[in-house]
């Protein structure tokens, strides 16, 4: 690493719902490795008070930011408003993260740093070996084929194609419109790469561990999956207009 990373300038992101078992440890861990970097808590009206304990820290914590929304609305809804967010107050780098400890806080400044040369970094899970701890092998199989899958629709040239730990750069987001991402679940990791991927942007993939949560209930279901199938058509027929 050469010289400072620009913490001051980044923001994470990290939506909520039920993270009563991981939102205080979660913060205490982000702020105590990098003081500086902004933090943004998207809660869908979890009814666990986790809202409530971000409320609480923010008295202490002045680049703590908390956006409450009414009932489930989705992972992709959440991500947007968050880059909003962020492109309104001038930052510079933009994460997503999980809150489960899934994504280890630790591999934020590997992130920030090749995002010094690169519009988008992800945290793969599939650079250098599968790096997944505690995963059942149907879900190991599940995740697997479904970059295989997308690569072959699609063209997109990144190997893990659904993670959700990632570093955009101001330039990527900007790129986007934000009006017209569809999807909402999972396949939203697939649409922002894809589109950030066909404008010729620069994406990199740097290896990271990822562990299964183990403090409160996983969101993965089989309306989920589904959705990612068909949204992946839809990139490509858009693709190919």
């Amino acid at each position: 690493m050469v010289g400072r990373l620009p913490y001051d300038k980044a923001l994470l992101i990290i939506p909520t719902y039920n993270e009563i078992d991981n939102i205080e440890r979660m913060l205490t861990t982000v702020h105590d490795f990098y003081p500086d970097l902004s933090i943004l808590i998207l809660d869908d009206g979890s009814p666990d008070g986790t809202a409530q304990v971000v409320k609480d820290r923010q008295r202490q914590q002045d680049n703590l930011f908390l956006i409450e929304r009414e009932g489930k609305q989705g992972l992709g809804t959440a991500y947007i408003t968050g880059f909003r967010f962020a492109l309104e107050r001038g930052y510079e780098y933009v994460f997503e993260m999980d809150c489960d400890f899934s994504h280890d806080p630790r591999d934020v400044s590997k992130l920030l740093e090749a995002a010094q040369r690169h519009d988008l970094v992800i945290g793969s899970r599939y650079i250098d070996g599968i790096r997944i701890i505690n995963w059942p092998m149907r879900r190991l199989l599940l995740s697997y084929f479904a970059g295989v899958y997308t690569r072959w629709v699609t063209g997109l040239k990144i190997l893990d194609v659904t993670g959700g730990f990632k570093c955009f750069t101001r330039r990527a987001l900007e790129s986007l419109d934000l009006d017209r991402i569809f999807s909402n679940g999972y396949s939203f990791q697939i649409e922002l790469n894809y589109r950030i991927w066909k404008q010729g942007m620069s994406i990199k993939e740097v290896p990271i561990v990822f562990t299964e949560r183990r403090d409160g209930q996983s969101k993965m279901s089989r309306r989920i999956v589904w959705e990612a199938v068909f949204a992946v058509i839809r990139l490509r027929l858009a693709g190919l207009r």
